[in-house]
């Protein structure tokens, strides 16, 4: 075997590597813990293993062609090389993936290609192109038995009974280790534009950015920041105006994306929009927000929560009501971001106490190891669903040795 150990440290840079350090572990019933650079390691429950297994020696680009939109990659090459070769090309990641590495302590695009599959989170431009598992084509990966498994896309063998692409994208790491993926890329949108509005309540703002997503000029985002979380965006000119920020995005062709931004005006007049950013100022921003920057630099907890648009402002109000709160609200209130003070349980409680009502889920993206411990960091499952995530996880990787605890703790 050619894997790199140390202190039970594996590194596997081909298949074969990582089929071995597998079987080894299934006949040891050693636990692993699975990651790439490790930049969303301390998001989840802390995993219970005795070894660690990382991709990120399975790293480059083995095939890409521009003109088929089509990209390979192994799991662990850095979303920053993913984008640059995709820049090159002038072609993009269309689901806007978020950056959490920021959040989280990194630079920005140290987190790895697989990890972004393995979670699936996407951004703002979801909806629109949709999510991260859209776009996958196809994915090969380790099972729990050791096999090497391929689905879809340039991979070309099936595994019966699953679209394995969209069973392991989110799955974080408990199902199969992933060692490449095929990616369906798409050409840049040319111009960016954004219509910013000052001031609205969030029932006013979702109310407005429901009604643009209903109009057919294919809103690319959706999003309202409270003043607070406004205050501190790069973007001066928003920063500074010491009130709530509502933006609405609309990319295409030049001609077509200021023929849009125009009847988008129009239709929300009553809303007062008071300002539209060009094409450079409205990418530095979407950027930013990509990253989530309003929400970095900080210790205190995260939340991302999804629940429906026109619950959501009811929610975070009722919430506020109970716990000092900074919200942003992107798929117009589909999802939301949640900064709590730091409290005993980040809010956990009250916070799903609300989802009871309203409906909906909530994950701990950032909190410190104590509050991690002793919260539940992912929704607790409905029973029927539990049973059927039982299921899954059994037939991926019988021997539960993928990343125990780390999204429920009792698996």
């Amino acid at each position: 075997m050619t894997a790199h150990m140390r202190l039970g440290f594996h590194a596997p840079e081909t298949d074969e590597d990582l089929s071995q350090i597998v079987l080894e572990a299934a006949e040891s019933g050693t636990p692993l813990e699975i990651m790439g650079k490790g930049t969303k390691r301390e998001l989840g429950h802390a995993v219970r293993a005795g070894a660690v297994v990382s991709t990120e020696a399975m790293s480059g680009i083995t095939l890409y062609e521009p003109t088929e939109l089509v990209m390979v990659a192994k799991t662990g090459t850095p979303l920053s090389a993913i984008e640059a070769a995709l820049a090159e090309n002038d072609q993009e990641l269309a689901c806007e993936p978020v950056d959490l590495a920021p959040v989280m302590g990194y630079a920005a695009g140290e987190g790895t290609i697989g990890g972004l599959v393995a979670t699936n989170i996407s951004g703002s431009r979801r909806i629109l192109k949709g999510a991260v598992r859209d776009h996958v084509l196809g994915i090969k990966a380790v099972n729990g038995r050791g096999e090497v498994i391929k689905s879809g896309g340039r991979v070309m063998k099936n595994v019966t009974g699953y679209d394995l692409a969209r069973t392991l994208a989110g799955s974080w790491g408990t199902l199969a280790i992933m060692s490449e993926v095929a990616l369906k890329v798409l050409p840049v949108q040319r111009e960016s534009r954004t219509l910013v509005f000052f001031g609205l309540t969030d029932q006013a703002a979702v109310e407005a950015l429901c009604i643009a997503m209903g109009t057919p000029y294919e809103v690319s985002g959706t999003l309202h920041l409270h003043a607070s979380v406004a205050a501190r965006l790069s973007d001066e000119g928003l920063a500074e105006q010491g009130a709530a920020v509502t933006l609405i995005r609309v990319e295409n062709f030049p001609a077509s994306a200021r023929y849009r931004t125009s009847r988008l005006r129009q239709a929300l007049l009553a809303y007062g929009p008071e300002l539209e950013l060009d094409p450079v100022r409205s990418k530095a921003l979407w950027d930013a927000v990509r990253s989530l920057q309003m929400f970095q630099g900080g210790g205190n907890p995260l939340w991302r929560v999804s629940t429906v648009p026109s619950r959501a402002a009811r929610f975070v109000g009722n919430l506020a009501r109970k716990i000092d709160v900074k919200a942003a609200y992107d798929w117009s209130g589909g999802l939301i971001w949640i900064e709590t003070p730091s409290l005993t349980d980040a809010g956990a409680v009250e916070i799903r106490r609300q989802l009871a009502e309203f409906g909906g889920h909530a994950t701990l993206i950032r909190s410190d190891a104590e509050t991690r411990g002793a919260t539940d960091v992912f929704q607790p499952l409905e029973p029927p669903h539990d049973i059927l995530a039982a299921k899954l996880k059994h037939a991926f990787d019988p021997l539960g040795l993928f990343n125990p605890g780390r999204l429920y703790r009792d698996r």
